[in-house]
């Protein structure tokens, strides 16, 4: 492991300074979060509403212990493979215009940052940078596709567990309902994820190709639940390097990683620049 992948801050030089980080956009965030929620409710609205009536259709029968479960379960799939398909049809556009979305604006946020240290840098859309930005695409549209994926293969046990058990009208729009919850809660959970970790990496490569090699690690004191060695991390203001990132020493990481790598990580690097006078 070289020295710049991970060390604890040594004596700061006085030809060097130590910048403030670029970190996710809320704005950004939350944009790409109301999206996501307009679709899973889109959705959700038209599963309970066609559940619902399939549902009345055949209450007789499930109140006297017969099992409809194939007309109930054909139209669960059929609506599956309707939302599967308009997921499809968004999920490219949503990904594109999150990702152009955060490196416009990280980009802009780190010359702002630069700047106000004295050095000047327009950036471009670079090969590289292309290549981080087109992953970061692909990565949202799998993402996006595995919401009604997950949401629709939940739904349909849900539907066949109360005809099994003769359950009302009542409970199932209530299982559905607490269904929907947990569906949004991991598209806000994508949102935000996604959000640093595009962050993270665009400012990786744009660090590199100005030439700072190095930065602090800074922890975020925002989740309920930090990591213990990216607090003491942040604590020591541990150096790494730009390029390969930090060693977490935690048993269950023991790898090198970048700050916001790690899902629901919000930690954020400092540049380190050196040369001043």
């Amino acid at each position: 492991m070289s020295s710049l992948q991970s060390r604890k801050r040594a004596p700061r030089s006085k030809t060097e300074r130590v910048l403030r980080p670029v970190r996710p956009n809320i704005g950004i965030e939350a944009a790409y979060r109301k999206r996501l929620d307009s679709l899973v409710e889109a959705m959700h609205r038209s599963v309970v509403f066609f559940i619902k009536a399939s549902y009345r259709k055949n209450e007789p029968r499930i109140a006297q212990d017969e099992t409809p479960a194939d007309a109930l379960r054909r139209s669960t799939r059929e609506l599956s493979s309707q939302w599967l398909k308009k997921f499809d049809e968004a999920a490219e556009n949503l990904a594109a215009y999150f990702a152009q979305s955060v490196e416009k604006r990280s980009s802009a946020a780190l010359r702002n940052i630069l700047r106000d240290s004295g050095l000047t840098v327009e950036f471009k859309m670079t090969p590289i940078m292309r290549d981080v930005v087109d992953a970061t695409v692909h990565a949202n549209v799998s993402l996006i596709r595995s919401l009604p994926a997950k949401y629709f293969l939940e739904i349909e046990g849900i539907v066949m567990r109360s005809v099994q058990t003769g359950r009302d009208l009542g409970q199932l729009a209530d299982d559905l309902q607490q269904r929907l919850g947990v569906t949004k809660r991991r598209a806000a959970l994508i949102a935000r994820d996604q959000n640093n970790k595009a962050t993270a990496a665009f400012n990786r490569v744009r660090l590199q190709e100005v030439g700072i090699d190095e930065a602090e690690w800074r922890h975020s004191s925002a989740g309920r639940e930090p990591r213990k060695t990216h607090v003491q991390a942040g604590r020591e203001k541990v150096r790494f390097s730009v390029k390969d990132g930090w060693f977490d020493p935690d048993p269950k990481v023991r790898r090198l990683i970048q700050p916001g790598e790690l899902i629901n990580c919000r930690c954020v690097g400092r540049p380190v620049v050196k040369g001043f006078s």
